[in-house]
């Protein structure tokens, strides 16, 4: 792979996690308008949850790009990182279906 496919391949990859965060952030702003027309109480909880998941997104989106702009060969993303947003996705679901 050249050093430009490595730069474009790069690029791709920080638009994903960016389009991703950017949809988690519509949903939790959504969220956010439904816990404040219910007069917040528990209704807070997804709201919480869905906030944490467009940090880690934001965070480990940022960390992907920088680590494949910077390696020749790029590391496989940290597992720990995919537990993180997966734990965070299925909080949000289950406090929605709780809230409800």
């Amino acid at each position: 792979m050249s050093s430009g496919d490595h730069g474009a391949q790069a690029e791709r990859t920080g638009l994903a996690w960016r389009r991703t965060a950017l949809a988690a952030t519509a949903c939790t702003l959504l969220l956010l308008h439904l816990a404040a027309r219910r007069g917040w109480g528990t209704a807070v909880v997804p709201v919480a949850f869905a906030g944490a998941m467009v940090i880690a997104l934001v965070v480990i989106g940022s960390l992907r790009e920088r680590a494949l702009r910077r390696a020749e060969t790029p590391k496989p993303l940290n597992p720990a990182f995919a537990v993180t947003v997966s734990a965070l996705v299925v909080a949000t679901a289950a406090a929605l279906v709780a809230v409800r």
